[in-house]
């Protein structure tokens, strides 16, 4: 006679079977800062344009009376006008990693792309600048 090999599990109902991935969207926030290189940019205020995708994950459903059960896009505009505020950078990709390490606080968040304009730097253009995605690394060290 041959055995049966099968083991029959239960689900724990209390745990939960579902992952959320969840993506904030923030277009076209528009600032006015000294942020540059060069002397000229230092003695007066641009026009940058940030626009950010941030992937995050959640195991839990968002809880309509409770707002800490999501990545909150506002706090994110306030992080960014707080963070270009009183301080001058002279290129974007150092503002970015600020951008980023502020951000990647929230251990949700997994991936950030970044993208922010000069939009009057240079005549020629509507605006030059950069892309950047970062990714949280799982990794251990």
């Amino acid at each position: 006679m041959k055995k049966n090999y099968f083991k029959i599990i239960k689900i724990d109902k209390s745990k939960n079977l579902f992952n959320y991935e969840k993506k904030i969207i923030i277009n076209e926030l528009i600032l006015d800062l000294k942020l540059g290189y060069y002397d000229f940019e230092k003695e007066k205020y641009q026009k940058v344009k940030f626009s950010l995708e941030i992937d995050y994950e959640d195991k839990k459903p968002t809880n309509d009376k409770d707002i800490k059960s999501i990545v909150n896009y506002s706090q994110i505009v306030k992080l960014i006008r707080k963070l270009t505020k009183n301080k001058h950078y002279n290129f974007l990709e150092t503002l970015a990693e600020d951008v980023f390490d502020v951000l990647f606080k929230d251990k949700r968040i997994g991936k950030i792309m970044l993208k922010i304009e000069k939009l009057e730097i240079l005549k020629d253009c509507s605006s030059v600048g950069i892309q950047i995605t970062k990714k949280r690394s799982h990794d251990k060290f």
